[in-house]
């Protein structure tokens, strides 16, 4: 795996979420993939061109989507992202259809995508403690981390992309983050997910 895309999906919010915790991740991981021989490319939900991202599209073997998660989902404007993007690519690099056939059952709704052999993982940060995941009392109401993240993973799994391991940050707001050992974390598992 040499080329490596990292998009920011950070949306700016002054005096709230200014988007410093996002660009240190994105240092993180753009530093490790460097040592490690990668090529990287970066990205930006609040400024790009559709073109210019669906040719780091095709480029990229593995794409790292650093966002913090608002409102339990994507910001608005990296949904934004993922539409223009993934919409635009159509029949040439993010999906050719649904691939469902009135006369083939085995073609699957879903199985279209044009990005096999890519792989995608997602890097998070979240106000929220890890707790609140996994667990019946919990908020998420027993889901994992990665089932409420689900709707991006389908996004990825529609186009054919591979699921790398997912790296979350928890609990951004409370005043104890530890960010030498969370970046300790986020380098075993982009070892993981980089081979």
């Amino acid at each position: 795996m040499n080329n490596v895309l990292i998009i920011n999906g950070h949306q700016y919010y002054k005096g709230i979420a200014e988007g410093n915790l996002t660009k240190d991740v994105i240092k993180e991981i753009d530093k490790f993939c460097t040592a490690k021989g990668c090529l990287v490319k970066h990205s930006s939900v609040e400024s790009y061109e559709i073109n210019d991202e669906l040719e780091k599209f095709k480029w990229a073997d593995l794409i790292v989507f650093q966002y913090p998660v608002y409102w339990m989902g994507l910001p608005w404007i990296a949904k934004k992202y993922v539409d223009d993007i993934f919409s635009s690519g159509v029949g040439e690099v993010t999906y050719r259809n649904d691939r469902r056939s009135l006369t083939d059952i085995s073609k699957k709704y879903g199985s279209g995508g044009l990005m096999g052999g890519k792989k995608y993982m997602l890097s998070l940060t979240y106000n929220c403690p890890l707790s609140e995941f996994s667990s019946k009392d919990g908020f998420f109401d027993g889901l994992s981390l990665e089932e409420s993240n689900c709707a991006v993973h389908k996004v990825f799994q529609f186009c054919g992309a591979t699921k790398t391991e997912t790296f979350s940050i928890h609990d951004v707001y409370k005043g104890d983050l530890k960010i030498d050992d969370e970046f300790a974390r986020l380098n075993n598992i982009l070892k993981r997910n980089i081979s």
